[in-house]
């Protein structure tokens, strides 16, 4: 039996990268698929792709009424929901703190925080009256290390993944489970659209991702390679899963080590540094 056997889920996000991954292998696994996003023509691809069990529903998830009508639909269709995957996110525009406009910051936080309250607003009552069900919400080790991105986004994470244990404190009470997976850097197309361009553009010039880290990531990653979205997707699957059914309020972190310390090799190099700096210090 595949571990999402005629379970209904829901992705935001899912026309690309690891919402598209999520949306595959979700339905590999047996599941009903709604893949949500803004681009139609994409998202309807992907869902045609997927076969007969799943649909796209057009949101934009900082809109209220989209979510709404989201759940709505997958309720009509389906009858019931199991499992939220809240990926959907946006480049942030925030820059320094004393030059970002508000509006940027709100933007941010509306993708990223409110749309997953959102998702769990409206899809959380059908799980409730059932005892049964699942959110994950996609956060980043931008979330637990400053740093790596821009500061709203960064915010926007942590808040997520707060906001993920309070839901899941009260949730768990009545049989649903949330939690939330914090990716490294993932060989996806939002790191070409953060500089300029097209979703389509992006989209194909996706295996110049992992060469424009590559001076980077051996850095701050302890392991070799990339993350790939079907890695996440892969962490996706076990928490929509029965054999994740007490793991609730945990937020999975996916980053070959990054969030656990410096590499070895870039430990044992600044220590080289270091020395060679004490013994000019001291005149030897």
């Amino acid at each position: 039996m595949k571990r999402l056997e005629d379970k209904v889920a829901i992705v935001t996000g899912g026309t690309s990268g690891i919402g598209r991954a999520c949306a595959v292998r979700f339905a590999q696994e047996g599941a009903h698929v709604v893949v949500a996003g803004r681009r139609r023509e994409a998202g309807e691809a992907v869902a045609a792709s997927l076969g007969g069990r799943s649909q796209f529903v057009p949101a934009d998830v900082s809109r209220e009424e989209d979510v709404r009508a989201l759940v709505e639909t997958t309720l009509r269709r389906f009858g019931r929901i199991d499992c939220v995957v809240s990926n959907a996110g946006s480049v942030s525009s925030t820059g320094p703190i004393a030059d970002t406009d508000p509006k940027a910051f709100d933007d941010d936080l509306a993708v990223h925080v409110r749309a997953p309250f959102l998702a769990m607003k409206y899809a959380s009552p059908s799980m409730v009256a059932r005892r049964m069900g699942s959110f994950i919400n996609m956060s980043s080790i931008s979330a637990h290390r400053a740093g790596f991105n821009t500061f709203g986004y960064e915010v926007a994470k942590a808040a997520l993944v707060h906001l993920t244990r309070c839901a899941a404190i009260e949730l768990g009470e009545k049989g649903v489970r949330v939690n939330s997976i914090s990716p490294g850097p993932t060989q996806t197309p939002i790191f070409a659209k953060a500089a300029g361009a097209s979703p389509e553009d992006a989209e194909r010039g996706i295996e110049n991702v992992e060469a424009a880290f590559a001076a980077l990531l051996p850095t701050v990653q302890a392991m070799p390679g990339m993350i790939q979205a079907e890695d996440i997707a892969a962490a996706a699957v076990f928490l929509a899963s029965d054999e994740a059914r007490f793991v609730n309020g945990h937020d999975l972190i996916v980053d070959g080590g990054i969030t656990a310390g410096r590499p070895a090799a870039t430990m044992k190099a600044a220590w080289r540094t270091l020395a060679e700096g004490l013994r000019f210090a001291s005149g030897t």
